[in-house]
């Protein structure tokens, strides 16, 4: 699978934005978008973040690392499901095409 067909079906419109599956890996080196990630249950964006697991930490520098690449505001970004586990669903708020079009481009 071609890494734009992975990160395409990564994500998936949703009322009002984006819905992306992600993979978060805590503690790492360097922090950013690191691709794409398979898993049981299909691809999903892996971001990389320098805070531990803790506190709700890791969930918070995730959603900054997603909005700084998509250039939208930090607040447009939310974890959906999976607050205490690596594998999460994100929503990002904002105009589906738009937000469409920059992950594509990641």
């Amino acid at each position: 699978m071609a890494v734009a067909a992975a990160v395409a079906a990564a994500w998936r419109p949703i009322a009002g934005g984006v819905s992306v599956a992600v993979k978060v890996q805590p503690k790492a080196r360097r922090a950013g978008v690191q691709g794409v990630a398979m898993s049981a249950d299909g691809p999903r964006l892996r971001i990389a973040v320098n805070e531990a697991p803790e506190d709700g930490k890791a969930n918070r520098a995730a959603c900054q690392i997603l909005a700084k690449a998509l250039g939208v505001a930090q607040n447009t970004v939310s974890v959906a499901s999976g607050a205490t586990n690596r594998e999460k669903i994100m929503h990002v708020s904002g105009d589906p095409a738009i937000l469409a079009a920059r992950l594509e481009a990641l």
